[in-house]
């Protein structure tokens, strides 16, 4: 008897063909979209208003608040710098508000700088509760010190003067506590070192604390220098004379009733005291990021 064949088994069904799905790539791009839309809002309320303070700038009278607003600059920008220097003076004020924020952002660094190393790194009867007084004074309101300063400064003769703004401004306990709590965690093996080479604490003050130290310096800077620049009822008060006037005083000159307000010329003015803000970040921004980047990814 022959032996049969076995019949054939029945072919697996064709399996289904996969659903169409995004390339990786464009799937992480498609899931990035709501972070990208929150932050180009973001951009746009932060850029917005300076965007509008610029073009203002460059128009006067009803222009400015013509609606809807124009997007592109107006033509008077000449004419509101023209009127600025023949009203307040724009170069004599530009130049005070200058000389007076660098002398106290740069004083008021070595102080930050000295007081913040003591602090840190030494031990010395009192420490504990001195640092604590200085403390208690961040939480005492700047207008309570307007009056007590004041006769201080007119029983020294130095009113209406550089001084005057300049010297309350050296001691600011926020930049000394922050510089405090940066050197406090820096290593006493790298400073003893430095003494055992012979430097004195000076030495080791300039060739190994500032090195470290610079990108906390450089934000510092940029803080303590936009605080000076942006004073506004201290310079009020101490320097009573035009000539000595710094930028936010003399714009503030500038204000009359609602028909003789130069809106252009203090558009414009405001416009310009941006500038040196702008400039001093993009000279510090490398140690200032770093110094960001460094706070991250410390352990």
């Amino acid at each position: 008897m022959s032996a049969t064949a076995a019949p054939p088994s029945p072919a697996p069904p064709a399996a289904a063909p996969p659903a169409a799905t995004a390339p990786a790539p464009l799937r992480r791009r498609l899931r990035g979209w709501p972070l990208t839309m929150v932050l180009a809002a973001a951009t746009g309320l932060s850029v917005g208003p300076f965007s509008w303070l610029v073009l203002a700038a460059t128009r006067q009278g009803v222009e400015i608040f013509a609606w809807p607003p124009k997007l592109l600059p107006g033509g008077h920008l000449g004419d509101n710098l023209d009127r600025l220097q023949a009203k307040i003076g724009l170069g004599r004020v530009v130049f005070n508000s200058l000389a007076i924020s660098t002398l106290q952002t740069a004083g008021a660094l070595v102080v930050a700088l000295l007081a913040g190393y003591a602090f840190a790194k030494f031990r010395f009867r009192g420490r504990t509760v001195l640092f604590a007084l200085l403390l208690s004074t961040l939480v005492v309101p700047e207008q309570v010190m307007l009056v007590p300063l004041f006769k201080m400064m007119m029983s020294f003769g130095l009113l209406d003067s550089y001084q005057a703004v300049v010297l309350p401004g050296l001691c600011v306990p926020f930049a000394i506590f922050l510089m405090r709590q940066a050197l406090d965690g820096m290593p006493d093996e790298l400073l003893d070192a430095a003494r055992v080479d012979g430097a004195g604490e000076l030495r080791v003050l300039w060739s190994v604390v500032v090195p470290v130290m610079r990108p906390v310096l450089a934000a510092l800077a940029i803080f303590l220098f936009l605080g000076s620049w942006n004073q506004f009822v201290w310079p009020l008060i101490a320097l009573r004379s035009p000539e000595m006037h710094t930028l936010p005083v003399a714009l503030a000159t500038l204000h009359g009733n609602e028909s003789t307000t130069d809106y252009g010329a203090i558009l414009t003015g405001t416009a310009l005291s941006t500038l040196p803000m702008m400039v001093l970040f993009l000279v510090l921004q490398r140690q200032f990021i770093s110094g960001l980047l460094a706070g991250a990814t410390k352990g």
